[in-house]
């Protein structure tokens, strides 16, 4: 982004592809370490009880926000998002830019893939929780 910066504003070079590319490139990152973030616990929680709670107490929320916050919301992104991805796929969707990128329509394929990697994550966490909660009543 520097750069591109650096080449409009100091020399007067300017490219829109270039400047799109940074756009797929987040939007490549964002969409795609979203599972990841989740399976190592890096999203941020709002949640000040949470910290507060011991590893049953944790694995309860954990099961209950997979279960009916984690696993509805990604059925629901990839459903709704699935004929608009489809639209721009059906006349191979570019940029509405001269000189822009032609790959619009994979750009939006990153949402429905994001949705299920968040599914297939969610799922994790479920069979983490119920193990753990598992673990703590053997514990006893």
């Amino acid at each position: 982004m520097f750069g591109i910066v650096t080449l409009r504003y100091g020399f007067n070079i300017g490219s829109i592809a270039a400047q799109e590319s940074i756009t797929y490139l987040h939007g490549l990152v964002f969409m795609l370490a979203i599972a990841h973030t989740l399976k190592i616990n890096g999203h941020v929680r709002v949640d000040i009880f949470y910290q507060r709670l011991g590893p049953k107490g944790r694995a309860i929320v954990n099961l209950l926000g997979s279960v009916f916050l984690l696993l509805p919301v990604s059925i629901f992104i990839a459903h709704a998002s699935w004929d608009y991805v489809s639209t721009s796929w059906a006349y191979f969707e570019g940029s509405r830019e001269a000189g822009g990128l032609d790959g619009v329509f994979l750009l939006k394929s990153l949402i429905p893939l994001m949705a299920f990697l968040l599914f297939l994550q969610g799922l994790s966490e479920i069979i983490k929780s119920i193990c753990t909660l598992r673990e703590a009543n053997h514990g006893r």
